[in-house]
């Protein structure tokens, strides 16, 4: 896919403020510094729309971008990360429950994990939790970079291992850095939002011939 405009909507903490546009949205979720905002930077190429940051647990409301007037990506809040209070936890909790399971909009979760390591426990039950209410899951390793080559299929099949990934799940590895797996992952992310049936030929889209905006935000 193409991209030629990207900019952020908005930081939303509840359904009156999603977008009322209808386009398809795609959702990322992942444990604190998986590399949410490195993707999203990677998959439109900029570098600075989605502000990364060392800090874990930044992200506290669901952040919308709009890509080529076709779709949103929707930048969760990271799960796993301690220092979040409890009360926060619930809250944040609450709304991604409420966004996954009422928004019709949604078309799929990209449920991202860092390649070096195993899946951690919630890791596991987020994806336990995204099939059991059949919901459409891509599972993404990030960081793939940061593996020799020849180690990529061992770590890969770990994670698909723990995870007991269905056969029906798309698995893209993942750089950031490098930009592997760029195409592959627009390509199932197309799939997904274009095409009335997800597993077969996406639509064809119209071509958006308009500049990069500059609105930049921090994730």
């Amino acid at each position: 896919m193409k991209v030629t405009k990207s900019e952020f909507i908005i930081s939303a903490v509840s359904p009156s403020q999603y977008p009322e546009d209808a386009l398809p949205e795609i959702a990322l979720a992942g444990r604190s510094n998986v590399g949410k905002s490195s993707l999203i930077n990677r998959m439109i190429n900029r570098k600075n729309l989605a502000r990364t940051s060392s800090t874990p647990g930044k992200t506290q409301q669901l952040n919308y971008y709009r890509i080529n007037d076709q779709l949103y990506f929707v930048d969760f809040p990271g799960y796993g990360y301690a220092k979040v209070s409890k009360t926060q936890r619930a809250l944040f909790g609450k709304m991604m429950e409420q966004y996954l399971l009422e928004r019709q909009e949604l078309k799929l979760v990209m449920q991202m994990i860092d390649m070096r390591h195993a899946p951690t426990k919630d890791d596991i039950m987020m994806y336990d939790w995204l099939k059991h209410h059949g919901l459409p899951v891509c599972i993404v390793t990030t960081k793939m970079d940061k593996i020799p080559k020849t180690k990529r299929a061992k770590h890969a099949k770990i994670i698909k291992e723990a995870l007991q990934i269905h056969p029906d799940d798309s698995f893209v590895s993942f750089s950031s850095e490098e930009g592997l797996g760029r195409d592959e992952l627009w390509s199932v992310i197309s799939r997904y939002a274009f095409s009335k049936d997800p597993f077969g030929e996406e639509e064809e889209l119209d071509e958006v011939e308009e500049g990069q905006e500059t609105s930049t935000h921090e994730a």
